[in-house]
């Protein structure tokens, strides 16, 4: 339904300029892992025309060529309504439905602006996402394409019960209409009223986290029951499924019910890791968002602190050692655990960690098309591709902290940001 929409919106357009001509200096080839110098792209309606070696003319040529130009960059694990206050805990009982729906907006700007053109929303509330979602796509707002999965299922007092913490008179007790399921009838509820809503993936919890008002990082939360049905009903429903785990035994449990993506994944070990590679299981780290939490540890509640100094530093050894045994990794930050528009952090932090320049990008581009099953519209700068193109001044590759730095941004073929 989100490409349809793209579609349409490209095709019904007036406001889109024929026959653009971006002349790059370099150009990252996604799908091929190399740095093509001097090269013209050309830009028609919305969607990429072709790629030719040189500079050539054309009605609107973009002048590019001290920059290194890349597909539009996509984070995979952010939460456009949260705002990385101290004050998260307290929000929900002082603020209505428009405060989170503002902060939003100004949120997918500074997603936009900071190059990246589409991402996964893994956990807000729907009734906000969908019509940010709505108005990006109509132009009404900024921000970048979404794909959303609405509240997150948990199960009772699990890292996504929205009641953990709460006042016994105000608990109550949340079920699938909530994210919240206790056996497999109430796993197929949760999915069905995700799709009702207008989820396009769906995230569990599948372990304990560090930010929730409860004890555990890490214990299991789901049966393997539980999980074979949420996988049934996503299958029903053409459903991608994410689940947060830090876990070890959490994780084994999820990646064997066949799901697509494990967030986070701080105490994976080598057994993990080799069913990750046998499922073809991708594998979303958040190191920004762990590194944040460390830092921040001492601001959160006295629950949350020995967990945020556990969980958070692990992160990016564990990303590592996944990277060197071969998992599939899909780039992706948790946006919102910490301040949007710092995503691009996360390419620094992966290059620390082992992984080669090149490969962390292909990470944020075909990598998470191809998660998103998309990788035929998105994901690189090749003919009949939507034109979502981003660019840094330089050469990153040599410099990854420039990738905090994009100063070109194109989405579906309009340029929101330029020199």
């Amino acid at each position: 339904m989100k490409l349809v929409t793209l579609v349409l919106t490209i095709i019904m357009s007036t406001a889109l300029q024929a026959d653009q001509v971006i002349h790059a200096g370099f150009l990252v080839d996604t799908e091929s892992g190399s740095v093509l110098p001097e090269r013209s792209i050309v830009i028609n309606n919305g969607r990429v025309v072709k790629v030719v070696k040189g500079y050539i003319a054309g009605e609107q040529v973009i002048d590019l060529k001290d920059s290194t130009v890349m597909p539009g960059l996509m984070d995979m694990h952010t939460h456009l309504t949260s705002g990385a206050s101290p004050s998260a805990y307290t929000e929900k009982f002082f603020h209505e439905q428009s405060f989170f729906a503002i902060r939003a907006v100004v949120n997918a700007e500074k997603t936009l602006m900071a190059g990246f053109t589409t991402v996964r929303d893994l956990g807000s509330d729907p009734r906000v996402t969908r019509e940010i979602d709505q108005a990006i796509d109509n132009r009404t707002i900024k921000g970048p394409r979404i794909f959303n999965a609405g509240k997150s299922i948990a199960t009772t007092g699990g890292h996504a019960d929205p009641t953990n913490g709460v006042n016994q008179e105000l608990m109550g007790s949340p079920g699938p209409t909530e994210g919240v399921i206790n056996g497999p009838d109430d796993a197929y509820e949760a999915v069905r009223q995700r799709y009702k809503e207008g989820s396009e993936v769906i995230k569990l919890t599948v372990t304990g986290g560090v930010l929730s008002l409860a004890k555990s990082g890490d214990n299991p939360q789901f049966t393997d029951r539980e999980l074979d049905a949420i996988m049934a009903a996503a299958k029903d429903y053409n459903f991608t499924v994410a689940v947060h785990a830090h876990g070890v035994e959490g994780m084994k449990r999820a990646i064997k019910a066949g799901v697509h993506s494990v967030e986070h994944g701080t105490y994976m070990d080598a057994e993990a890791m080799r069913m990750m590679r046998k499922q073809g299981t991708y594998y979303v780290p958040t190191i920004t968002a762990g590194k944040w939490v460390a830092e921040k540890a001492d601001t959160y509640p006295k629950i949350v602190q020995p967990k945020a100094k556990a969980v958070g530093p692990q992160i990016q050894t564990t990303f590592g050692k996944a990277y060197k045994a071969g998992v599939k990794i899909a780039f992706g930050t948790d946006a919102g655990v910490f301040p949007h528009g710092l995503n691009g952090r996360e390419f620094q932090y992966m290059v620390e960690a082992g992984m080669p320049a090149i490969e962390t990008i292909q990470a944020a581009t075909i990598n998470a098309a191809k998660l998103l099953r998309v990788d035929h519209e998105l994901g690189s700068i090749s003919a009949g591709k939507i034109a979502d193109i981003v660019a840094v001044k330089g050469e990153p590759l040599k410099d990854m902290r420039l990738m905090q730095s994009v100063h070109f941004v194109m989405k579906d073929g309009i340029i929101y940001k330029q020199p």
